[in-house]
């Protein structure tokens, strides 16, 4: 130890301090120095004059960070740890948000997903949010589950526009004794993955043969959501436990199939629900796939239709702390994105957000249409990924040719 401390700007923001022969990586916005700040502000109005598509001051695309080739081991967060994370000066966690997503992804792609309501309403379910519970008054008809002919338009629909994962929901609790429907949607899953399209469902509560089979047809990625933390739980839903949905994603994860789970903002809950729904999934055996982070939409009938809307704020807040604890993970902004300005939603790429439901609605709630996300996004520098992009689904589409392959053989 000893000798004269030096410090040198990255290309990415942050620093090196050497001392003698020592190295160690700090947060620029810890720095504390003015000429630090200036070794940052120069090369970033540099970027700014320079005619790229960058977005919110990247480099441009020649110069982006090296997205890591081997992932580092995962690291273990105790929750004291992501209340801490999440508590730090928004503008901080933004900044250490928005680093940690260009080690890990592309910041300018971003996944565009569709989710088509296959089956509406009559469930029997008492989630306090839901329009579909059969339980509460509201606009949502019971309806019988989709054709597959009728799905496979709106499938090909989608694809046409530009989205490369198409999701398919059913009100139900769980699949149980509904054969014919679930070889229906079997059906679905095997028909839209033919399509050379990501498939995702999310369909209540499943047994371990369930996800299997539908692995077996191709399922990318299947949706079950914790909602909140587990201590606030209860005062949403009753009617299925916490543990239930833990061991849903469970037989899901033993499937194979990529785990879809995040939760909903505008609840009623705390700042530390949110950061215990964090917690909960960096504690799942492997990291979710995807955490999609829904912004309460209260509808009329519900228990929760007077909720205050939640604020951009505690969105952006949620989102980057949900990326530095989930790196790997797709951050996906799902139901409310509707109720951000576009400003607002550049600010949540920024800090770490890579994927959006796009097309018509999803399941009750508006959402934006594929026009306008697509020109949003060009205005950002932003494009769309395309199927099978991202490692975990690349890896997913090579071992399903092996197998077919293996199958023909």
């Amino acid at each position: 130890s000893g000798g004269r401390v030096t410090w040198h700007a990255l290309h990415d923001g942050r620093c090196i301090r050497t001392r003698g022969r020592e190295r160690e990586r700090s947060d620029m916005m810890h720095a504390g120095t003015q000429s630090v700040r200036a070794a940052l502000v120069r090369p970033m109005l540099r970027n700014l004059r320079q005619k790229s598509t960058s977005v919110l001051g990247a480099a441009p695309a020649t110069e982006l960070p090296r997205v890591r080739a081997e992932m580092p081991p995962r690291r273990t967060w105790e929750r004291g740890e992501v209340q801490a994370l999440f508590d730090k000066p928004l503008l901080d966690l933004v900044f250490e948000a928005a680093t940690v997503h260009r080690e890990y992804h592309d910041p300018r792609r971003v996944q565009l997903c569709t989710l088509m309501n296959i089956k509406e309403g009559g469930c029997s379910e008492d989630c306090a949010y839901c329009s579909q519970s059969s339980r509460y008054d509201t606009h949502s008809q019971p309806s019988k589950l989709e054709e597959v002919d009728a799905v496979l338009v709106e499938a090909r629909r989608a694809k046409a526009n530009g989205s490369t994962r198409f999701c398919m929901g059913a009100a139900w609790r769980e699949i149980g004794g509904r054969k014919r429907g679930f070889q229906r949607v079997l059906d679905m899953v095997r028909e839209i993955r033919g399509m050379g399209m990501e498939v995702c469902t999310t369909l209540g509560m499943l047994t371990p043969e369930q996800a299997q089979q539908l692995k077996e047809a191709g399922l990318s990625a299947y949706n079950h959501n914790l909602d909140t933390s587990r201590e606030y739980y209860g005062k949403v839903i009753t009617s299925r436990t916490y543990d239930d949905r833990l061991q849903t994603i469970a037989n899901v994860r033993d499937a194979g199939i990529a785990v879809c789970s995040g939760g909903i903002l505008g609840l009623g809950e705390d700042e530390a629900d949110r950061v215990g729904l964090i917690w909960e999934m960096s504690r799942l055996p492997e990291a979710p796939e995807s955490f999609p982070v829904n912004a309460l939409v209260a509808i009329k009938g519900t228990p929760m239709e007077g909720q205050e809307p939640v604020s951009f704020q505690e969105m952006l807040r949620t989102v980057a702390t949900a990326r530095v604890v989930l790196p790997t993970s797709i951050v996906r902004l799902a139901a409310g994105r509707h109720l951000f300005t576009e400003s607002e939603q550049a600010m949540l790429f920024l800090a770490g957000a890579n994927a959006i439901f796009t097309g018509e609605r999803m399941l009750t709630t508006p959402t934006s249409s594929w026009d306008s996300d697509h020109a949003m996004l060009a205005r950002w520098g932003l494009s769309g990924m395309q199927s099978f992009e991202t490692p975990r689904m690349a890896e997913d589409e090579r071992l399903r040719g092996n197998r077919e392959s293996a199958a023909q053989a």
